[in-house]
């Protein structure tokens, strides 16, 4: 297989075989928030062949400080639309499916079990579509590395990879712990997290007739940190490249 040549400087850093093992992966990325849009742009330009991307939102004026895809240019735009034309014009080789909106159960099952998916990257951030996707990838058995909550947070030095049952100064993760427990899963999960407490004049209570019942604010860099370090966890585990 040849390598093009904008892969060269990733080749020289990781060697040929490892290149391959990328272009021949399959992804699945589901949510393309601050987390998720960073998350798939460092896969593509790792060199990533094959990649699935999910989300049904369009781009909101609050997103801007956040979100790769988010202009002012783009909001009321399809976030999944956005990013396979921006990946393209990265890769043009690679191959990309899209799903435009929010999967139901029953879809999201066939999906995974009809597709050998070599990771699944959870970048969701509502708590009932988060849990069923990792209920499914844990019936399944598929590998998945899921994001938790970014927001309220500052240091970029306080984001840690390890289990779920691991995660701490999180509150999002706290809860999703516990519904979790209800399903019987309790470990093997890996989980990008920050172990910084949360701050707690960074959090919005709404109604929650429209929008989730509470909020954290976010900063620009620790989504897209969040998305790094998920997508540098994958790259390694499929391109075999951890120690």
């Amino acid at each position: 297989m040849e390598i093009p040549p904008w892969l060269e400087r990733t080749e020289l850093l990781i060697g040929k075989d490892s290149i391959i093992k990328l272009q021949n992966s399959n992804l699945l990325l589901v949510g393309l928030g601050g987390v998720g849009s960073f998350a798939g742009e460092f896969l593509v330009r790792a060199g990533v062949g094959n990649i699935t991307i999910i989300d049904g939102d369009l781009v909101d004026g609050t997103n801007i400080n956040r979100q790769l895809q988010a202009l002012h240019s783009t909001i009321g735009q399809s976030k999944v639309n956005l990013l396979k034309d921006r990946f393209l014009d990265i890769n043009p080789a690679i191959s990309i499916t899209t799903y435009e909106k929010f999967m139901e159960p029953e879809d999201m099952e066939h999906l995974i079990t009809s597709n050998n998916f070599d990771f699944v990257l959870d970048c969701i951030d509502s708590m009932t579509p988060k849990l069923m996707l990792l209920a499914m990838a844990k019936k399944t058995k598929s590998k998945i590395i899921s994001s938790m909550g970014a927001g309220g947070k500052l240091d970029p030095s306080k984001i840690k990879i390890g289990d779920i049952s691991t995660t701490k100064e999180c509150k999002f993760a706290q809860s999703l712990r516990k519904r979790l427990k209800k399903e019987g899963i309790k470990r093997g999960i890996i989980s990008v997290f920050s172990d910084e407490i949360q701050q707690k004049t960074a959090l919005k209570l709404t109604d929650g007739k429209n929008y989730k019942k509470s909020f954290y604010g976010t900063i620009s860099y620790m989504p897209a940190l969040f998305g790094l370090t998920m997508a540098s966890e994958v790259v390694r585990r499929v391109a075999d490249l951890k120690k």
